[in-house]
């Protein structure tokens, strides 16, 4: 078994794969021999049949499921002791691949194509700017997420006077064009009714300084517009709701003020870590503090995409383009040769980019050891959490957490990438110089919608 490789120019290569017929041809009976110990044959006993049935019945799929061995092993070993950077996957040679003769083999050659990584500088020194964007907590911001808490960890107080936006409940009969009510018309008792989405003005007005026991006669139709919110107010389907169009008395029943949590000790203890937030002041600083490294992660995100782009401007690369686009089209069949003309240059770009991170990667050294990955999967627990408006959680669940989420091999993968990508972020930020520029939330979504 001979390879050898033949350049035919910096970014393309010929390898060229000789298998003698000694390589496989031991190989095969082997395989056949040992299929012949348990075959089960009509007319013959286990193990008994001949061979020479057994290779006209089997030998051409064992050939070349062992000749495909043998290129793989000998194409991969080829590549690793000869320290080759290809792109891709290696794939026949369309001019010099002569066709092999498989019903009576002998020596074989197979002829492939393969791209060659292109060599590149990647030289970034303090002279290389990148602008580290920090968004500024103002008042208003830092109220909003206040308002949020006291919003999420309110209550409905029942009070005996409807004053504004209250939820009420009560008793809805159907009436006539002269509001009477109808002898076996509509009854629907415990309906919950909310004056915060009534729609109608004037219907709302109506319920307003009414007291338990009182009764309203409106229009739901009109209080309501949307089918769906008064369907399911009225406990009614969507289909049969557009044929009730009435007057209905309510007689109401409860009224329930939605109050906002008070900024005190209580609410403290719910959000955080019990006894570790004392005032309202040491409140507010701790929620900016956590707006703070929310924003983060924003920032962090522009940081990467700006620092993707730094290097794909200044860094440049060629491509063996022709053999991409036919390996492309040789590995995703379902592609058409439009889609991929239409996606190349994203491709090229992605590339570019995964070439320049390897590099990053391998000239610093860089490791992933298993205790990175579990700390990065309990910081993505603690913000799940927080999701849900659990702030604070014990480091024994979060680990335990974590380590259930890296049994699952997708997710681990998605661990590691990132872990990668911060590498990378914090590699680029080291050699270049970093200008921080501090802008307003509105200042840096706008950076977003003119991409």
């Amino acid at each position: 078994m001979q390879i050898t490789k033949q350049n035919v120019d910096n970014l393309n290569a010929i390898l060229r794969l000789t298998i003698k017929k000694e390589d496989y041809e031991p190989k095969v009976e082997k395989v056949l021999k040992d299929y012949r110990k348990n075959a089960k044959i009509d007319g013959f006993r286990p193990g008994m049949a001949p061979m020479g049935l057994l290779r006209k019945m089997h030998g051409k799929s064992v050939l070349l499921e062992e000749i495909n061995k043998i290129i793989s092993e000998s194409v991969s070993n080829f590549m690793t002791e000869n320290k080759l950077n290809i792109l891709g996957d290696p794939i026949p040679n369309e001019t010099e691949q002569k066709t092999i003769n498989w019903e009576n083999p002998e020596d074989m050659e197979f002829v492939f194509d393969i791209g060659l990584a292109p060599e590149f500088e990647l030289k970034l020194s303090k002279r290389d700017k990148i602008n580290q964007y920090n968004i500024i907590v103002d008042d208003k911001m830092l109220e909003t997420y206040v308002d949020n808490y006291t919003q999420r960890y309110g209550a409905f107080k029942s009070i005996d006077k409807i004053e504004s936006d209250e939820l009420l409940k009560g008793d809805l009969v159907q009436l006539d064009d002269k509001g009477k009510i109808i002898t076996n018309g509509l009854t629907i008792p415990d309906v919950s009714m909310s004056l915060a989405v009534m729609k109608d003005e004037e219907s709302k007005k109506s319920f307003f300084g009414k007291n338990i026991n009182d009764t309203v006669d409106f229009n739901p139709t009109k209080a309501y517009p949307n089918d769906a919110d008064r369907a399911a107010m009225m406990r009614i389907s969507k289909e049969e709701i557009n044929e009730i169009t009435s007057d209905f008395r309510f007689t109401i029943k409860a009224i329930q003020k939605f109050e906002k949590a008070a900024l005190n000790q209580d609410l403290f203890d719910k959000i955080f870590e019990k006894d570790t937030i004392k005032t309202e002041e040491e409140f507010k600083e701790k929620v900016k503090a956590d707006i703070k490294h929310n924003l983060a992660f924003e920032t962090d995100y522009k940081l990467k995409i700006d620092s993707r782009e730094k290097l794909l401007s200044k860094i440049e690369m060629e491509f063996p383009i022709a053999f991409l686009k036919r390996w492309l089209t040789a590995s995703n069949n379902e592609l058409t040769a439009e889609q991929i003309e239409h996606d190349f240059p994203m491709f090229e770009q992605d590339l570019k980019w995964q070439l320049i991170k390897d590099r990053l990667l391998r000239e610093n050294d860089v490791k992933i050891e298993e205790k990175e990955i579990i700390e990065t999967a309990k910081e993505i627990a603690r913000m799940q959490f927080k999701q849900y408006g659990i702030n604070f959680i014990e480091d024994e669940h979060l680990t335990t957490y974590a380590q259930q989420m890296i049994q699952k091999e997708d997710e681990k993968k998605r661990l590691v990438e990132k872990i990668v990508e911060d590498k990378i972020i914090e590699i680029i930020r080291d050699k270049v110089k970093i200008e921080e520029l501090e802008v307003t939330a509105e200042e840096f979504n706008n950076f977003f919608e003119k991409q």
